[in-house]
């Protein structure tokens, strides 16, 4: 397997309305939404997006509903057409793609899992997860071998033959992604994909999703609402108030630097622990000869962890080839766990 291209994102505008492309310079100018609804009836989906989504890694958008955060999902694959910009997919753009062009580049390049599931009542779980096979006009023993590699890879073997109706929410989301991952398209765009599960079989679906992409390497965008959601499975993370980024980076960096209130507001419950790595912490000018160890990378939750089994105060942070990068105590773990009270 190849490198995974990246999607990179481009002064992307979206006006709905009859003369978006007419309005687009007015919001370039600094019109707001809001006066642009009231003067000139027109919507502000989208202003001015940049983002870099890098191959083969989870970016997450992430934002409350009207922030733009679908808007954005359906310009990669152009479920909808941008007013202004670009959307690259290594160095093609495709909001140049011609009908035929693109119609290819939907069926072979990208495979969508909604939060609705969207699967078909009337076929079994082994149809439906055929179905963008067969639409590319694989042979049904092809395609059927290969849909059942990937229902197993989900959990679901021994329910192939089962009807939608008949499985649990948890369960038709794990056939939304086996029919994903049977199209083996390169980039997987998940809209709100767990967020109508029940937190416990939502959780195991982030599971599932993480352990596949350690192994699959796909570009996957994922569009979520929940900020626990986005830390645990975003290598990026951007996050969207009224059709514009407000903040972008690892968690690490929104979670320790918050760009303004609104997220502020937003990481105050977060549980840091899981959130900031032991090498953010560690002080690098100090060594620690003998005793306890930890991995570089390792989130302060599980370095906290072997602090309590070992009754330890210290440890020493070292690389994947036992090299000593710094020393971590236990009163800055803790420390760094606990929200700053204010910033």
């Amino acid at each position: 397997m190849g490198e995974a291209t990246g999607i990179e994102i481009k002064n992307l505008y979206k006006i709905f309305g009859p003369n978006g492309k007419d309005m687009v310079q007015l919001v370039k100018d600094g019109m707001s939404k809001a006066e642009l609804n009231e003067k000139h009836n027109h919507v502000l989906g989208l202003n001015n997006i940049n983002i870099s989504m890098p191959g083969g890694k989870i970016e997450v958008v992430m934002g409350l509903s009207g922030s733009g955060k679908s808007t954005l999902i359906r310009h990669i694959n152009r479920l909808i057409d941008p007013t202004d910009g670009e959307v690259l997919y290594g160095d093609e753009d495709v909001c140049k793609m011609s009908q035929g062009e693109l119609r290819e580049f939907r069926r072979h390049k990208t495979a969508m899992v909604f939060q609705k599931f969207a699967l078909l009542p009337h076929r079994t779980v082994m149809k439906n997860t055929v179905y963008g096979l067969e639409i590319q006009g694989v042979s049904m023993k092809e395609a059927e071998e290969r849909a059942a590699r990937w229902i197993a890879r989900v959990g679901l073997e021994g329910f192939e033959d089962h009807y939608p109706n008949q499985l649990s929410g948890g369960m038709q989301q794990r056939v939304g992604l086996a029919r994903a991952l049977t199209n083996d398209a390169d980039i997987l765009l998940m809209d709100e994909a767990f967020s109508a599960l029940d937190p416990l079989i939502r959780m195991d679906m982030q599971t599932v999703l993480l352990d596949l992409q350690e192994e699959l390497h796909k570009t996957i965008v994922f569009i979520t609402h929940d900020l626990d959601e986005a830390l645990r499975l975003g290598d990026k993370i951007a996050i969207l108030r009224d059709g514009a980024v407000i903040q972008q980076g690892t968690g690490q960096e929104i979670v320790l630097r918050p760009a303004d209130e609104y997220i502020a507001d937003f990481v105050k419950e977060v549980n840091r622990g899981r959130v900031i790595l032991v090498d953010t912490v560690m002080d690098k000018t100090k060594t620690l000869e003998g005793g306890l160890t930890v991995q570089s990378g390792i989130m302060l939750e599980e370095a906290a962890k072997k602090f309590a089994e070992t009754g330890q105060g210290e440890c020493c942070v070292v690389n994947g080839d036992g090299k000593p990068l710094g020393v971590l105590n236990v009163q800055d773990t803790i420390s760094a766990m606990v929200t700053p009270a204010s910033h």
